[in-house]
């Protein structure tokens, strides 16, 4: 299964609910994707311009993209990001296949 990456930013009205009432919010997101047929590999808060990063692996890009719309919608989040990731492996597939590609640079 196709493994993606979300980074995620609260709202301050997130903020203020969770200080008040601290929640791991890791296992929401996990119903939500097993739900969805896949499941959370990892989630992490981090500091900066996200406050977390969730990996986990769902079938399609339509899921990942429905499960984002699923957990933004509740209007908590105020910024997400979504990065597919490759295993090391694909990674080489994907270089090998364009090492065999050619393409033509704009006025050449």
């Amino acid at each position: 299964m196709p493994l993606y990456m979300t980074q995620f930013a609260y709202t301050p009205e997130a903020w203020a609910a969770l200080v008040r009432n601290p929640e791991d919010r890791s296992a929401a997101f996990s119903r939500l994707v097993e739900s969805m047929g896949g499941r959370m590999v990892s989630f992490y808060n981090s500091f900066g311009d996200y406050d977390g990063v969730v990996i986990y692996e769902v079938p399609d890009d339509v899921t990942s993209a429905a499960g984002i719309l699923a957990a933004v919608s509740p209007g908590h989040l105020k910024a997400t990001r979504t990065t597919t990731l490759l295993t090391a492996e694909q990674g080489l597939e994907a270089m090998r296949k364009a090492g065999e590609a050619t393409y033509r640079a704009p006025q050449q």
